[in-house]
């Protein structure tokens, strides 16, 4: 337990990134507090142009309005004690999770088969590419008329946001490797299951973690918004009813500082999820490993 925490303490990386998180949290806090410092009566002017082109007066945005972050770890360290806070983390992981294994159990063989068939590649992909450009979130609506319940129909969209990253990740991986190394294959005698094991499916492991990692990434906006346009799937309340529900309901209850608690807790979420798919990648391509 020692070694890794003292290899941690002196990595470099790990110092420039608390710094860069530090100097963050005091200019976000500088900014959140300069409407209490600077004279008001300075911005006058600038209102007056606005107004005098049509737009309102309050039109020009303010940082301070903006919580600060010691008011925002107030109001995180009073939810921490909250059930409906963490059954809004265990209802967003559970649909993140669901929709994201989903995508890779079937988008992973989808890429695949697209790659190594011509037939499939030709019936397949001409109406995965009409479909791709259709955004997550305006399957929503046509979600929640097609599944029998909203839980279903959230994890169906962020089953979306990580597919089509999976698979067109999965899809040019597989054909970057070099055809050089499939000729050698056949000319030493291979069978076609030889070279998909040998040669395909490791030259396309580092695609496939790449895209888990943006896809994981995707899976947490889009179930954010799914949960707020859908009331929070099956909880009708602001407890359980998932991350991008306690923004929202934080939101109508004028509570601005959970707002932030909220953001930066799928912000946590999706920077660990993402973070241990990446080291799971590493795990899984070790010939990639750089010392």
């Amino acid at each position: 337990m020692r070694k890794p925490l003292r290899s941690l303490l002196s990595s470099p990386v790990f110092w420039r990134g608390a710094v860069s998180i530090v100097a963050f949290v005091i200019l976000w806090e500088l900014g959140a507090r300069s409407k209490q410092w600077m004279a008001p009566e300075l911005f006058v002017p600038l209102k007056e142009m606005l107004g005098a082109m049509g737009f309102k007066k309050d039109y020009l945005p303010w940082i301070g309005v903006v919580p600060a972050p010691s008011t925002v770890l107030i109001a995180w360290i009073a939810v921490l004690g909250q059930g409906g806070y963490w059954q809004s983390w265990y209802m967003s992981l559970f649909r993140v999770m669901s929709g994201f294994v989903a995508a890779m159990l079937i988008g992973i063989p989808f890429g695949l088969l697209l790659a190594v068939s011509r037939t499939a590649q030709g019936i397949g992909f001409p109406v995965f590419e009409v479909l791709r450009p259709i955004p997550p979130l305006a399957w929503v609506p046509a979600s929640i008329i097609f599944w029998p319940t909203q839980e279903l129909a959230i994890s169906f969209v962020t089953f979306l946001g990580a597919f089509y990253t999976i698979v067109i990740n999965v899809l040019g991986g597989a054909r970057s490797i070099d055809l050089h190394y499939f000729q050698a294959a056949q000319s030493m005698g291979s069978s076609q299951w030889d070279i998909f094991r040998r040669v395909i499916l490791p030259g396309t492991l580092p695609s496939i973690v790449v895209g888990s990692a943006v896809g994981m990434g995707i899976t947490w906006e889009v179930v954010v918004a799914a949960e707020m346009i859908s009331g929070g799937g099956s909880q009708q309340s602001g407890a359980g009813g998932g991350l991008g529900f306690f923004i929202w309901s934080s939101y109508v209850g004028g509570s601005y500082e959970q707002i932030v608690v909220g953001m930066i807790s799928i912000g946590i979420a999706g920077f660990a999820s993402s973070e241990l798919l990446r080291w799971l990648g590493r795990y899984v391509t070790p010939w990639l490993r750089v010392r």
